[in-house]
């Protein structure tokens, strides 16, 4: 077996993690390959003496690899998605920090949960994927990752609201005057959109969710549409530019850019143990409570 290791930070308290998994998986013969920029802070943290090999591009990953553990929180798995991309790797989320909504495993099961996976003893949750590009063309890196979360177009620089004007499989829907507008997959429905007033909807609702974040007019709500809708953007304003992001990555475009948004050809593997499906996770992160019922 051969699995691929990531991360973007070394959490307060996470060497003692990430030894215990390098070290299990080094007693099960498996060979392991580190994202280069975190191998270097392993070794400047001292966590361990032995040398692994490396990556540092999503050219250098191929199929080979049967798992692909990302060790932080949810940024770091939206962030390896761009690794990981139409390869299918299967990836397992181990949460070294706050509650992960896209965390399979708690730093403190880590033992316990790994030979589950190493078994085999768990389910694949397939999430869409969005991809973004622009006429005219841009050759901001930004564009292209793909988006697990949510793409979203913003006002910048100003206190004025911006025109969003947008059309579905290129029949026009509305002009949003809005702070910008935001285009989440089912994943992201529990984030930046649920926090604007969008629904949540389970990750194989086949949907995507429009939501206008603080619209002046009252009357405009969240839309959810069928996830294969090519989506067409394009923001007018005071100002010239205006902000677009993908999950955590932010680019300026020109006004009258136009942006197209659609679902990827291709989906994110995350792994999911038993008892942690979405729903069961969706509970503690709402507080809605445990399940009461035997």
């Amino acid at each position: 077996m051969k699995v691929g290791i990531y991360g973007q930070f070394y959490h307060t308290n996470a060497g003692i993690y990430i030894g215990q998994l390098l070290e299990l998986l080094k007693r099960e013969n498996i060979k392991v390959v580190i994202e280069e920029n975190f191998l270097e802070l392993i070794h400047l943290n001292k966590t361990i003496d032995e040398n692994y090999s490396h990556f540092t591009t999503f050219e250098e990953l191929d199929n080979s690899f049967d798992l692909f553990f990302c060790i932080g929180g949810d940024g770091t798995i939206l962030k390896s998605i761009n690794y990981i991309r139409n390869l299918d790797i299967p990836i397992v989320g181990i949460n070294t920090g706050r509650l992960g909504f896209l965390a399979t495993i708690q730093k403190e099961e880590i033992k316990e949960c790994l030979q589950s996976i190493l078994e085999k003893k768990f389910s694949i949750s397939r999430r869409t994927v969005l991809n973004i590009s622009t006429n005219p063309p841009t050759h901001d890196p930004i564009f292209r990752n793909i988006a697990l979360n949510e793409v979203a177009v913003s006002r910048k620089n100003t206190t004025s609201m911006i025109t969003v004007d947008t059309w579905l499989n290129d029949q026009y829907l509305n002009s949003y005057w809005a702070d910008g507008l935001i285009v989440s997959t089912p994943t992201g429905s529990t984030g930046y959109s649920l926090s604007c007033g969008g629904p949540v909807i389970t990750p194989d609702a086949g949907s995507l969710i429009i939501t206008p974040i603080a619209p002046h007019n009252l009357n405009a709500r969240p839309l959810v549409i069928k996830d294969d809708t090519k989506i067409t953007l394009r923001v007018s304003g005071r100002e010239e530019s205006h902000l677009v992001s993908m999950d955590s990555r932010i680019a300026t475009l020109e006004n009258d850019t136009e942006i197209i948004i659609e679902k990827a050809p291709y989906a994110i593997n995350l792994v999911e143990l038993k008892g942690d499906s979405f729903l069961h996770t969706l509970r503690k992160k709402l507080m809605w409570g445990e399940d009461k019922r035997n």
